[in-house]
C-alpha cells in the first residue's frame, strides 16, 4: 500500500487553494437568434442584438448567411450555403468573423466558389493567408501612374484603345456580339507574360462555364488562371459575392508585388441580383428599381483595381469588367454607371457584327482615357492618325452610298479606308503579338498595301505573320530598320505591292 507523504498532499492542497485565490469568474454570454421565416435565398432572424453589417451567421443545422439588412425588430440576411432542414425556429448564432477567401498561388488552376470551395472536383484549397472580401482601395499614396502596357493581342485594341495595367477599362455591347470572347482572348495572350488571371463568372448557365474552363485548358492559359463561379443555378448570395471574391484574390497577388488581370463576367447580372435581394430585403427602390447605392457597390468594387508604386510592391490590378446593353441603349442606368467609374470602354455594335465585321467594335464610340500613357512609344506613333483617318473613311463612306461621284484623293482616301477595315478584322482565339501589329501599321501608313486587293488582305497578314514570327525584330529597334526589312519582304513576296518599287 502506498503511504502519501503529508508534505505532498499539503503542497497539493496549496495549489488548489492558489488556484482558486487567483480565479476571476467571468460572466459568457451566447447570444441566440432564431429564423423567422427563409426564402428566395434570403432569412429573417428574430434576435441577435449585437448582430451588424456584414456579419457572418451560423445555423444550428450548417447553413451560412451574412447580415444584409438591420430592423427595430428583424435582421434580413442573404444565405451563403443553405441546408434541406433549414426552417422557422432553427437557432442562429453570431460567427464572430467578417467574409474572406483563401487566397495564394494554390488557386492558379482551380475552379472555385465565392467562398473559396472547389468545384472542379479536386481536393480542397490548403491555403494559411485569407483575404477579406470587401476592403478600402488603396489610398492614393499607394499608387502610381498607369506606365505599363497590358497587351490583349487584339489589333483593335492594343493599337487605337490601349490598356494599361492597372486601369480599368469596361467591354460593352449586346449580348452575343463577343463581349466575353474579347475577355477570353486578353487572357490567353497573357501566357508567359507573368500575368495571374482571375475570371469571374456570375449567373452563368453551366455550359456557358464549362465553354469558357475548356477554352482555357485547351490554350494553356488555366495554369495562370483561377475561375470563380457564380452559376445561374447558385443562391443569389453567392452571385453578389463572386466579383468580390475574384477582387480579393487578385488584390493578394497584386500586394506581393505581381500583375494580375481580373474580368467580371458580367457586371449586369450582379447589377440584376442585387437589385432582386435588395427588394426582398424591403430596400427602397430608385431608378429602374435599384437600391440607392447600387453605384457605389460597384465603385468600390472597380475602385481596388489599381497600380501600386514601387514602394509599395509595384503590383497591379487590372479590371475588365463587362455590361450588357439592349439595342445597344449605352444611355442606361447601369452601363453609365461602370463608363463613368471605369477609365474607359470597349463598345461593340450590333451593326458592324451584322456586316461582318469582327470584333465588332464601334471606334468612334470606344475610348481609352489613360492607356496611351502605358503604350509603347512607336505603336502610339504609328497608331496617332490612324484613328482620325477611319473616322473620316466612315464619313466619307456616307456618299458613296447615293452613287455621288468623288474626286481622285477623294476616292484614294475612301480606298485606304477599306483596306484598313479590312486589316482590323481578326478571328476569335487568334491573339496577335504586338511585333507584328507594329509590323502592319507600318506597311499600312508607308502605303505597301495600297494596291492589294481587299479579298487578299488576310492572306497578305497571314504571310506577314509568319515572317515577323520567324525574324529577330523587336520595338526597340529603328523604325527605318523596320521599314527596309518590309520593304525587301513585300518586295519579295508581293513585288506589286512594294511601294517604292511603284514610285
Amino acid at each position: 500500500m502506498d503511504i502519501i507523504k503529508p508534505s505532498s498532499s499539503k503542497s497539493a492542497l496549496n495549489r488548489q487553494k492558489e488556484w482558486l485565490d487567483s480565479y476571476e469568474f467571468k460572466t459568457r454570454i451566447i447570444e441566440q437568434g432564431n429564423v423567422v421565416s427563409v426564402g428566395d435565398g434570403i432569412t429573417w432572424i428574430k434576435g441577435l442584438p449585437s448582430a451588424a453589417m456584414d456579419d457572418v451567421l451560423d445555423f444550428e443545422d450548417g447553413s451560412k448567411a451574412v447580415v444584409f439588412s438591420l430592423s427595430e425588430k428583424h435582421i434580413g440576411s442573404v444565405l451563403l450555403k443553405q441546408s434541406d432542414e433549414l426552417t422557422a425556429g432553427t437557432a442562429v448564432y453570431l460567427s464572430g468573423k467578417q467574409l474572406s477567401i483563401p487566397v495564394g498561388d494554390n488557386l492558379l488552376g482551380r475552379v472555385i466558389d465565392p467562398l473559396g470551395s472547389p468545384l472542379d472536383g479536386l481536393q480542397s484549397i490548403e491555403s494559411h493567408t485569407r483575404q477579406a472580401l470587401d476592403v478600402s482601395s488603396p489610398p492614393i499614396i499607394k499608387r502610381d501612374f498607369i506606365h505599363k502596357p497590358l497587351l490583349t493581342g487584339n489589333k483593335i485594341i492594343d493599337t487605337l484603345v490601349p490598356i494599361g495595367k492597372g486601369q480599368r477599362q469596361l467591354i460593352v455591347g449586346d449580348k452575343g456580339l463577343g463581349r466575353s470572347a474579347i475577355a477570353i482572348d486578353t487572357v490567353i495572350n497573357q501566357k508567359d507574360k507573368n500575368v495571374n488571371c482571375v475570371y469571374v463568372l456570375i449567373g452563368q448557365k453551366r455550359s456557358s462555364i464549362v465553354n469558357v474552363l475548356q477554352l482555357l485548358k485547351d490554350y494553356k492559359a488555366l495554369d495562370y488562371t483561377t475561375i470563380v463561379v457564380g452559376e445561374a443555378s447558385a443562391l443569389p448570395g453567392l452571385k453578389y459575392l463572386a466579383p468580390f471574391s475574384g477582387c480579393a484574390i487578385a488584390e493578394y497577388w497584386m500586394e506581393q508585388g505581381k500583375d494580375t488581370l481580373v474580368v467580371y463576367d458580367d457586371l449586369s447580372t450582379h447589377a440584376n441580383t442585387y437589385r432582386e435581394l435588395s427588394l426582398l430585403l424591403r430596400r427602397p427602390p430608385g431608378r429602374e428599381a435599384f437600391p440607392g447605392d447600387m453605384f457605389f457597390l460597384h465603385a468600390r468594387l472597380l475602385e481596388r483595381s489599381t497600380c501600386l508604386s514601387a514602394s509599395f510592391g509595384g503590383g497591379s490590378m487590372t479590371a475588365l469588367p463587362i455590361v450588357e446593353t439592349k439595342q445597344g441603349e449605352i444611355a442606361a442606368y447601369i452601363p453609365t454607371n461602370l463608363i463613368s467609374i471605369t477609365d474607359g470602354q470597349i463598345y461593340l455594335d450590333a451593326t458592324l457584327f451584322e456586316n461582318g465585321f469582327h470584333p465588332a467594335i464601334d471606334i468612334g464610340k470606344s475610348v481609352s482615357r489613360i492607356g496611351g500613357k502605358a503604350q509603347h512609344r512607336r505603336i502610339k506613333e504609328e497608331a496617332g492618325k490612324m484613328k482620325l483617318e477611319y473616322l473620316q473613311f466612315l464619313e466619307l463612306e456616307v456618299f458613296t452610298r447615293f452613287g455621288a461621284r468623288l474626286e481622285t484623293a477623294m476616292q484614294d482616301k475612301i480606298n485606304r479606308g477599306r483596306i484598313l477595315r479590312e486589316l482590323l478584322k481578326q478571328d476569335r482565339l487568334k491573339p496577335l503579338p504586338i511585333e507584328f501589329q507594329f509590323a502592319w501599321m507600318i506597311a499600312f501608313n508607308e502605303g505597301l498595301l495600297d494596291t492589294t486587293e481587299l479579298g487578299k488582305i488576310q492572306t497578305v497578314l497571314n504571310q506577314l505573320l509568319d515572317f515577323i514570327l520567324s525574324s529577330n525584330l523587336t520595338l526597340d529597334q529603328e523604325r527605318d530598320n523596320w521599314l527596309q526589312a518590309l520593304n525587301s519582304w513585300f518586295e519579295h513576296t508581293f513585288p506589286e505591292n512594294n511601294a517604292l518599287t511603284n514610285e
